[in-house]
């Protein structure tokens, strides 16, 4: 995969059904983030939540794939075991389409 650009993983199956449970998203950015003083939660830089067309995403930098190979397989492999789309884009957002 390119270095620039985003990896987004969208709340849609492969076969356009919306992916459950409807805090998937929320759930995988909490999975890779860490914790700071007072137990405060910090999420990864590069993993971010996003709401496209009224889908939740995670967006993912693609220079992580260099940065944390072991943290971007991890991403995509949770895409690809529940069979989620994934976009490559170099525009984020996205342009709208009318």
């Amino acid at each position: 995969m390119s270095t620039s650009g985003k990896v987004i993983i969208q709340g849609l199956t492969e076969n356009g059904g919306k992916f459950r449970p409807s805090d998937w998203a929320e759930r995988l950015c909490g999975a890779v983030a860490t914790y700071g003083p007072g137990r405060r939660i910090i999420f990864h830089p590069n993993v971010k939540l996003a709401s496209i067309k009224g889908v939740k995403c995670v967006v993912i930098d693609a220079s992580l794939e260099e940065d944390d190979e072991m943290l971007f397989e991890f991403l995509i492999d949770f895409a690809e075991e529940n069979k989620l789309q994934i976009l490559n884009t170099d525009t984020f957002p996205l342009p709208e389409d009318d």
